[in-house]
């Protein structure tokens, strides 16, 4: 087991622990799949929205080669500029080399998942420059020292009451219980940092091919104010997120309100196409836009998961999810969690260090009904786990499953199992606990049930022989 994998364990079993935790975390998200479900039958028909979207972003995705060109072809000419990053350390040298040449010394962010991906806050901070995130949960996150728990919602666990004492620590506020009051702190301390910033960075929701320009969604405004007051504005974005014409936001900018947080719109939805124009009178004077691939095009060359591709980061399926609801977003030790997460991070970051995630699943396709762009999710973590053990097998799995196929296909040893089940509990390790416990004592939490002395083929043979 990598370091990694075990690290995962540590994790889960923490975190499953704490009852309290789980049960705030689960509440939360029971609220949000009610007022989905409402939002959600307000479309006309919300599965032929859902093809349709599947549609759009399967021709996105599968035309890359003439979409993103088209995009810097429009961008660039309004004074864009366009770098390719086929990787985090491409990606990560533009902005420093950038930041650099332009005496940067103040940066504020507003919330990019790719910045997680790359580790750009670390890099950026190691340079010397302060880096301050706009998004009121990024910025509680970042007070703490964490990274997001959830991608939609990054502070999602923690209570009102902890949020207090965060403030209170790093920014030396009163305590108080009032959500109003702690987002008035926060509001007033980055106000200062949109003032003094010299460099803006975003993500971005979707690229827009047929106009050059970039879609971001947000509920705050913070992304308005990062993006428009500093002199530079960068943007980060995957080259996945490429939609191939405008018309396509009307369908993608309710749905992506609806699967995230059960609204029928974002509350503010931006279109930035380039630098500041003659005549205009905000916005940057430099618009750099960094593509991104991270690896993104070799889950491209996967014929049978490319489809993971067409991800638009709702969280939708990690708000459903009965394993994320139990271990948490952090357990998972990556910058995308849940289904999406564990589909895609063995791609992006190793299949052998990675595949564990794909293990922790349940398989109950959840994920898969409710995803607003139709990814096959829990098949997807079927192809990581056969491709796992194709690329490596593991030689006690195959005297397993070796036994377990002799096992299925021979009535006798089926019978003689039922037999001995009774005595063979005993000697298991996950009913004895200890260091022999592949699950972390998974009976110190709960009872394991007694195995049946008779099996059901039995049982209906004595009831049958019975009747009259």
């Amino acid at each position: 087991m990598s370091r990694i994998q075990t690290q995962f364990h540590q994790d889960t079993e923490r975190t499953t622990a704490d009852v309290d935790r789980r049960a705030f975390v689960r509440k939360a998200l029971r609220g949000y799949e009610v007022k989905r479900d409402e939002t959600k039958a307000t479309f006309t028909d919300w599965q032929r929205a859902r093809t349709a979207a599947a549609a759009v972003k399967r021709e996105g995705v599968g035309h890359l080669d003439r979409y993103l060109v088209e995009f810097e072809e429009k961008f660039t000419a309004r004074g864009g500029k366009v770098f390719w990053a086929s990787n985090g350390n491409q990606a990560r040298d533009y902005i420093l080399n950038l930041a650099k040449e332009r005496g940067v010394k103040s940066i504020v962010k507003s919330k990019a998942m790719t910045s997680e991906e790359i580790h750009l806050n670390d890099a950026l901070e190691k340079q010397g420059y302060e880096v301050v995130e706009s998004d009121l949960g990024e910025f509680i996150q970042q007070l703490k020292k964490e990274a997001p728990y959830h991608f939609v919602f990054p502070c999602m666990h923690l209570k009102r009451d902890e949020i207090s004492a965060l403030f209170q620590k790093e920014l030396g506020t009163a305590p108080t219980d009032s959500p109003e009051e702690l987002t008035q702190i926060a509001r007033r301390f980055l106000r200062r940092q949109y003032l003094k910033a010299d460099m803006g960075i975003s993500g971005g929701n979707f690229l827009v091919a047929d106009r050059g320009m970039i879609s971001i969604t947000e509920n705050e405004g913070n992304a308005r104010l990062t993006t428009a007051m500093p002199k530079i504005h960068v943007a980060l974005v995957g080259i996945e997120k490429v939609l191939p014409r405008l018309e396509d936001l009307a369908l993608f900018l309710p749905m992506l309100a609806t699967a995230g947080t059960g609204q029928h719109l974002t509350c503010y939805n931006s279109m930035f196409g380039g630098p500041r124009q003659p005549g205009e009178t905000d916005g940057p004077e430099e618009f750099h836009v960094v593509l991104l691939d991270n690896h993104r095009t070799r889950l491209l060359a996967d014929a049978q998961q490319r489809d993971a591709l067409g991800c638009i980061r709702c969280g939708a399926c990690l708000n459903v999810c009965p394993i994320f609801k139990n271990i948490g977003g952090h357990a998972y030790g990556t910058t995308y969690q849940g289904p999406i997460g564990s589909v895609i991070t063995p791609h992006f970051r190793g299949l052998q260090d990675w595949k564990h995630l794909s293990g922790a699943s349940s398989l109950c396709g959840a994920c898969t009904e409710t995803c607003p762009v139709k990814i096959d999710i829990h098949h997807h973590l079927l192809h990581n786990r056969r491709n796992a053990v194709a690329e490596k097998p593991v030689w006690w799995e195959k005297i397993v499953w070796f036994g377990f196929v002799q096992a299925m296909t021979r009535p006798w040893m089926m019978r003689l199992g039922v037999k001995l089940a009774p005595w063979l509990q005993k000697l298991h390790p996950l009913v004895l606990g200890g260091r022999l416990d592949p699950v972390q004592n998974w009976t110190k939490s709960r009872e394991f049930p007694e195995v049946s002395s008779q099996s059901f083929h039995d049982w209906w043979k004595n009831r049958n022989s019975k009747k009259p």
